[in-house]
């Protein structure tokens, strides 16, 4: 018998995540704030509340927005921690490892189980199943959970509870940083009159990620968001956050959340790639006190 598994958030990536899963067998029961959004996907079974999505399935994986809609999604008056029997609580979403730790607490006090399990990955990795899915908690309970998450990609056990929510932070650094670099130096050669493929061809070549995303960097195309700039700013707030809390000064992470706050003025539910905005145009906002776009637009 299939296992079954409730989805807590149908956006870009949890609405993928629903299709593969059931895709590879799985039976999914789905919740949306927004109902209409999970019955669009044309899959699963579709309920008004947490609660009721939670209540027929062995599994429950949430990817939602941030850490008060988390909260709400398993806390809420309606949350999942109100169905009745055990099963394994799975979060996905971006959020600080405080707030995992909260919820573990919940959820053991219910009788369940949970662990984290942020995504390196857009939705083109959903699809083929090659998300890197990092998961901190009880090794045990990844084990419960395991076919699940390699149905939707390579499962990497980072250690206990706040890890693998600490490494997405990092993650999403380097992701933010890098694309900031590739929309600060595609500009700058084209601006030093260079072809504009041999540009692309040498930042490729040393972040070949980046070219899943040769329509936003070269062409200005923003839509359809992977990866939205308010997301990233999110992530970036969350990360210096906890920076500072570590202390370690990360110059490279401040300067990138400058501006990519910046970018979302005009952007925020654009593709991240529309960071490259800010050098292809002078920039709108104030100053933050030091130069962050070229000098000589």
């Amino acid at each position: 018998m299939a296992m079954t598994v409730a989805i807590l958030g149908t956006g870009k990536m949890g609405g993928a995540m629903a299709r593969r899963l059931h895709q590879q067998g799985f039976d999914v029961r789905l919740w949306n704030r927004t109902r209409q959004r999970a019955e669009q996907l044309g899959v699963g079974a579709v309920f008004d509340t947490p609660a009721e999505a939670a209540g027929g399935a062995a599994v429950v994986i949430s990817m939602l927005t941030d850490a008060p809609a988390v909260r709400e999604a398993y806390l809420g008056p309606q949350g999942a921690l109100q169905a009745k029997g055990h099963r394994v609580h799975v979060d996905s979403s971006t959020v600080d490892p405080k707030t995992h730790e909260e919820l573990a607490r919940a959820v053991a006090e219910h009788g369940s189980t949970f662990i984290e399990a942020p995504v390196s990955g857009s939705v083109p990795a959903v699809e083929a199943g090659k998300l890197f899915i990092m998961v901190g908690g009880e090794p045990s309970a990844l084990e419960r959970v395991r076919p699940v998450l390699q149905a939707l990609g390579d499962v990497r056990y980072i250690g206990p509870l706040g890890t693998a929510a600490r490494l997405k932070l990092v993650a999403n650094s380097m992701l933010a940083i890098t694309s900031a670099a590739a929309g600060e130096l595609y500009n700058a050669g084209l601006r030093a009159g260079l072809d504009p493929d041999r540009v692309w061809e040498v930042l490729i070549r040393l972040a070949p990620y980046l070219d899943a995303r040769r329509p936003g960097f070269t062409e200005a195309r923003y839509e359809p968001a992977m990866f939205r700039i308010a997301d990233v700013v999110k992530d970036l707030q969350l990360a210096s956050g906890l920076y500072r809390e570590v202390g370690i000064d990360t110059p490279l992470t401040q300067t990138t959340k400058e501006l990519f706050e910046r970018a979302a003025q005009e952007h925020a539910e654009q593709d991240l790639a529309a960071i490259a905005a800010l050098w292809q145009a002078p920039a709108s906002a104030p100053s933050t006190g030091r130069s962050l776009t070229p000098a000589n637009p």
